[in-house]
Parts: structure tokens; sequence; C-alpha cells
């Protein structure tokens, strides 16, 4: 009698082909459910606010703009595949800089950048969220709107994530089927008298074609960062060595064409300097031509994106606080929890009061380019770490990305950090500080971030 095959997942034993190693964590996540988790990652509410800011800089070119910030984010994404397949462990750029370097200072300094991009891409979707989208329902000034969203947003984290975690795939559902609805509408406003597909080869004026795509690739950026989030799942991902290249490409690949042939239909039939002006551009699309349906549609998919895309990026922010102060890197007063809800009360108090701080002082781009620059520099340190830790073999297979790749995704993302505003440098390099602090205080304290606990999270020898 042939004796049965007990799948590895099931008995916690170590798929050496795929590459699974033993886990405390069930790995129910599939290719289906994780193209979905990629996906939705990416899709959210910057190509649903932004598309008239990069119009602003680059011209009626738009997606020349997004597909020159989506080979920048392909080539990190190679670099990502390599490393989540190498080591299928959750952490993300902490662990592979860890790997790479094993510099504790370091290492926490990744993790507070992931961590403060959380806050100020929150920010930045809450500053849409009080524009022209909310202005189809009722006018108010945006900055109070910013901050009360930012207000309901931390009372439902205090609550907890279940709640969030279930609505998750329905909203990307609506998102996707929202970018959809725009690109039926705009193709059937093609023949509209104000309808120009020429638009789409036309650049800003006084600035050279160059110049304005690169200029506008690094706001667009924005709307394609997501699915380096989607690494600190391995652990939970069937055959993650397997799965996770063709799964992170795949999402990928649905993103940027989504995303072009929005931007196409969009920049065809709305004027370049309407889409500017506006920070809910496609709500302008959407009552566009024979198809057109009432603005407020748009809007409250537009809105629906932002509340998702700040909730989950708040949630990862305070989780990141918490679990700083438990391994000692933060100061000990952040890992307090709320009684009953079990949730982290004072970390989510202290981000959102971040939060709060910075829908204040900055305006929508700005925060994005913010966002932009922190995950820029966690960027380049992962393309560095995929370099260094090739000489590290591991005995089972993966994916292995060309050289030229985390090459050229270092020296982009270099060049897209240098060509911020000064303003963006202050915010970013306040944020950064204030990372260093926690850090000396925790030095202070006789405490040795980066190891302890966060030696054994990470995998460092």
């Amino acid at each position: 009698m042939e004796q049965e095959t007990i799948p590895a997942e099931t008995t916690g034993q170590r798929d050496e082909s795929a590459g699974e190693e033993e886990t405390k964590l069930a790995r129910n996540v599939g290719p289906v459910l994780l193209l979905l988790f990629v996906v939705g990652d990416i899709l959210g509410g910057g190509i649903y606010t932004l598309a008239g800011a990069v119009g602003a800089e680059v011209g009626g070119a738009i997606w020349l703009a997004f597909l020159t910030a989506f080979v920048v984010a392909l080539l990190t994404a190679c670099s990502y595949a390599e490393l989540v397949s190498k080591y299928p462990r959750a952490a993300g750029a902490a662990l592979y800089v860890n790997k790479a370097f094993d510099i504790p200072f370091l290492t926490f300094m990744i993790a507070f950048a992931v961590m403060a991009s959380g806050i100020t891409s929150a920010s930045t979707l809450a500053r849409g969220f009080g524009g022209d989208a909310l202005s189809a329902f009722v006018d108010i000034k945006v900055i109070p709107v910013a901050i009360a969203f930012m207000l309901v947003i931390a009372l439902i984290n205090a609550r907890g994530i279940a709640e969030s975690v279930r609505a998750n795939a329905v909203l990307t559902c609506i998102e996707v089927g929202g970018l959809l609805l725009v690109i039926v509408i705009g193709l059937a406003a093609f023949g509209e008298p104000a309808s120009d597909f020429g638009r789409n080869l036309e650049f800003k004026e006084g600035v050279g074609p160059i110049f304005a795509i690169l200029s506008g690739a690094g706001l667009a950026f924005y709307a394609l960062i997501g699915f380096e989030d989607s690494v600190n799942i391995a652990e939970e991902t069937e055959r993650p060595s397997r799965n996770y290249p063709r799964i992170l490409f795949g999402g990928l690949a649905i993103a940027g064409l989504l995303y072009t042939a929005v931007l196409l239909v969009s920049s065809t039939v709305i004027p370049t300097g309407e889409l500017a002006k506006s920070s809910a551009p496609l709500v302008l699309v959407g009552e566009t031509g024979p198809l057109g349906v009432d603005p407020k549609v748009f809007s409250a998919i537009t809105l629906f994106a932002l509340a998702n895309g700040a909730l989950i990026n708040m949630i990862m922010a305070s989780r990141l606080v918490y679990g700083m102060s438990e391994e000692g890197i933060a100061p000990g007063f952040f890992g307090r929890v709320l009684p009953g809800r079990k949730t982290p009360i004072t970390a989510i108090a202290f981000t959102t009061l971040l939060g709060l701080i910075l829908v204040s002082t900055g305006d929508l781009a700005s925060l994005a380019d913010t966002t932009v620059m922190l995950l820029l520099i966690a960027f380049t340190a992962v393309n560095i770490s995929v370099l260094v830790l090739r000489r590290d073999p591991v005995d089972h297979d993966h994916f292995t990305a060309p050289v030229f790749a985390p090459l050229v995704g270092i020296a982009a993302s270099i060049y897209l950090i240098a060509e911020n505003e000064a303003e963006v440098f202050v915010r970013a390099g306040l944020l950064l500080l204030l990372g260093l602090a926690f850090w000396l205080v925790a030095y202070a304290g006789g405490h040795r971030p980066g190891k302890g606990k966060t030696e054994r999270a990470t995998g460092a020898p």
C-alpha cells in the first residue's frame, strides 16, 4: 500500500525545492491571493489624485512620466524578487540590509524610513481626501477635513484591523472597477470637440522633454509604490521562492497597463491645464462624453481609495513603532496597548500626531514627494544589499536579478532623490532625525538596539 504524501506546509517541515522554511505562521496565501494583495497594494489613491499634479510637471505626456517611474520600480522589484525568494521571511528591507551589513543602526534607520513613509503617505491621502473629490458632496476647507480624516483613521486603527482586512478585497475591486470605468468613458469621449490624442506627446513649455519626464517621474513614482509591502507576508505564502517573482512582476504589469490606459485616455479627453488644477482629475474624466456619469460616482470611488490607503499605511506605521519599542529601539512608552482591544494605543497616538503635523504643513505634491524620497532611500539600500548578498549562497533555487537591474536601480533612485526640492529634503530629514533621537534614547537607556529579539526576527548571525 502506497504511503500518502503529506504537504510540507501541513507538517511544518521545510520544502527545500520551494525555499520554504519552518515557520510558526500558516502558509495560507496562494498565488491568487498574493496577486490580489500585490495589485491592491499598488493601486490606491495615488492615481486618483496625482495624475493632474504630474501633468503640471511634464505636460500632456503624463503617461511617459508614469512609464519612467514604472521602469524604476521594475528594476527595484527585481532586487526584491531575488531577496524574497532567497530569504522567504518577513521583515522586508530591514531583513535584507541586516543580512548584508549586520549594522544594527543602519537596519533601524531603514526600518524607520519605511515607517515614516507610511505616515507621509497617509498624510498625502488625507490632503487628497479633503480636496475636489469631497467637494462633490460638501464644500469644506482642505486642512480641517484632512485633520478630521486622520483622527477618524486613528479611531478605526485603535479599534482593530479585522474590519479593514475584511474590506480590503472589496475596496480593491472598487478601485480597479473605477479605473476600468475611466478607460471605457474616456474611449467613448474620443470624438468630443475637446479631445486630442496628440496631447499625449506634448511637454511642458520651456522645459526639455527629458527633464520634464524625469521631473514628473519622481512624483508619479508615488502611485507605483506598495509592491515592496508584499514581502512582509513571505512566511505566510505558499512556495514563496517559486511564486513570489512571477506574482510580483505580474502585479506590477497589471498596474502598469491599467495606469497607462487611464492616463492616455485622460490626457486625450481633458486639457492638461484642467487636469493640473484638480486634486481629483479622474472625476473630470468620468463626467466627460456620452457615457459620462454623475461626478459623485467617481468622487465616492476616489474617497474609498484614499480612505483604504490611508488606513493601511497608518496601521503599518503604528505597528512598526510598537515593534521597535518591543525591541528596545524606541522608548518603551510606545509599547503600551489599549486594554480590551489589544491595539498599540500610544504608537497610534504618536503616528497620528506626526500625521496631523504633516497634513497641516505640506501640500499634496510635497507630501507625496517626501513619501517617495523615504522609500527611495530604502530602495537604494535594498539594491545595494542584493549585490552584497550574492556572496551568500542558499540551498534552494531562487530568482536571480540581472546584474544591471540593481546597478541601474541604485543610480535611478539616487537621481530621483537628488531631484527633490529643499522643502522635501527638510521634511524627510526631520523625520529621520526623529528616528535618530529614538535610537539615542534607547542606547542611553542601556539597550543595544538590533540585538536580542531583533536578531532572531531578521535572522542575523
